[in-house]
C-alpha cells in the first residue's frame, strides 16, 4: 500500500477526532440552536416572503381563489373545509386525477394560515424520518444525537410555523406511515422521543389536507382508524358548463378561443372519460386549450381553429400506449378531422 496514502488517512482521522473532542467556540454556540430556530432558518425564505393576513371567511376565500389563484371552487366545498378546520379536523380530498385536489388544497391551506402550505408527496417508503425529521449522520458523529444534529422535515416544520401541510396521494404510503399520522392529527402534536420533546400546535394555522385517488393502481387502503379522524370531501369531474368556465378562467394567451370549439373540446374529454383508461381531467382540458392557443399564435392567427385543437390533442390526450386509436376516433367524431 502507498505509505503517503496511509499517512493521509491517519491525518484525516486525527483531525476528525480533534473536531469531535474539542469543538470550537462557534461550534459550541451552534450546539444550542433549538429546533424552532433551525426550522425558522431553513423555511424562512419560503414562508416569510409570502405571509399575509389569514383568511377565515368563506366568501373572501372563494373570491381570492378565483382572482389570485385562478381556481373556480364550489362554495359548498370551501364551506366544508372551513367548518372542518374550525372543528380541528383534517380533510381528505378524494377523487380522480386532474380535478384540482392538490392545487385547491394547497391554496386553501395557504389562505387559512396566511402562510404558504408545505407539501409532502407520498410514496410507499415514506416514514417518520422523511416527514418529521432525522439525525444527520456526520453531525451526530460530531455533536451527538441532539437538537444540533437533528434535521426537521416538513410536517414538524409546519406544526412549529403554524402553517398548513398538504399530504399528497396518501394511499401511496404504507399502513405504518398512516398509523404514525393518527396521533399527530388527533392530538395536534408531534413527539420526538430521541430529543425527549413534545411539539404542540400553538394556533389554528396548522391544518392538514390529504389527497387521494382511490381508482389508482398499486395503492394501499385507508384504515377505518384513519378515516374516522378525517373529513372526507369527494371530488368529481365538473359539469360541462362549469368546466368551460374553468378553462376560460385559466386560459392565458391573447388568442381568441371560440365557445363552440371549447364546447367540442369538452365533449371530447367527456367521451374519453367513459371509454379510455386514461381519463383526462379539467387540468388536461385547460392545458389542451393553452397549447392550442399557442399553436395558433405561432402560426400568426388571432383565433384558435380546429387545426390547432386537433394538433394539440396529439400531445395532450395521447397518454396510454395503445389508446391512440380511441382518441383519434373521438376527435374525428367530434371535429370531423383525423389527427
Amino acid at each position: 500500500m502507498d505509505v503517503s496514502k496511509v499517512d493521509k488517512e491517519k491525518y484525516v482521522e486525527k483531525i476528525v477526532e480533534e473536531m469531535i473532542s474539542s469543538p470550537s467556540q462557534k461550534d459550541s454556540d451552534e450546539m444550542h440552536e433549538s429546533i424552532e430556530e433551525k426550522v425558522a432558518s431553513i423555511y424562512a425564505e419560503v414562508i416569510e416572503k409570502h405571509k399575509r393576513k389569514p383568511v377565515r371567511s368563506v366568501d373572501k376565500m372563494i373570491e381570492i381563489l378565483r382572482r389570485e389563484y385562478k381556481l373556480l371552487v364550489d362554495r359548498k366545498l370551501v364551506t366544508l373545509v372551513v367548518a372542518a378546520f374550525l372543528a380541528g379536523r383534517p380533510v381528505l380530498f378524494e377523487g380522480p386525477p386532474g380535478t384540482g385536489k392538490t392545487e385547491i388544497g394547497e391554496a386553501i391551506l395557504s389562505l387559512w394560515a396566511g402562510k404558504p402550505a408545505l407539501i409532502i408527496p407520498c410514496s410507499e417508503n415514506y416514514d417518520e424520518y422523511r416527514v418529521i425529521g432525522d439525525f444527520h449522520p456526520l453531525m451526530a458523529l460530531r455533536y451527538g444525537f441532539n437538537e444540533k444534529s437533528f434535521i426537521p422535515r416538513p410536517l414538524l416544520a409546519a406544526l412549529i410555523l403554524d402553517t398548513g401541510v398538504l399530504v399528497d396521494e396518501i394511499r401511496r404510503s404504507n399502513e405504518e406511515f398512516q398509523n404514525m399520522l393518527l396521533d399527530i392529527i388527533d392530538k395536534r402534536r408531534i413527539i420526538v422521543p430521541e430529543l425527549r420533546r413534545v411539539f404542540r400546535a400553538k394556533g389554528e394555522g396548522f391544518q392538514v389536507i390529504f389527497t387521494s385517488n382511490p381508482e389508482d393502481y398499486a395503492q394501499s387502503e385507508l384504515s377505518d382508524a384513519f378515516l374516522r379522524r378525517v373529513v372526507r370531501i369527494p371530488f368529481s369531474y365538473p359539469p360541462p358548463d362549469v368546466e368551460a368556465e374553468i378553462v376560460k378562467l385559466r386560459y392565458d394567451i391573447d388568442v381568441e378561443l371560440d365557445s363552440k370549439i371549447l364546447e367540442a373540446m369538452i365533449q371530447v374529454v367527456s367521451i374519453l372519460r367513459q371509454k379510455a383508461a386514461y381519463k383526462p381531467g379539467p387540468a388536461d382540458t385547460v392545458l389542451w386549450a393553452r397549447i392550442a392557443g399557442r399553436l395558433a399564435k405561432l402560426r400568426g392567427k388571432q383565433q384558435v381553429t380546429v387545426s390547432e385543437v386537433v394538433d394539440a390533442a396529439t400531445i395532450i390526450l395521447y397518454k396510454r400506449v395503445g389508446e391512440e386509436e380511441i382518441v383519434d376516433e373521438t376527435i374525428e367524431r367530434v371535429f370531423g378531422l383525423h389527427p
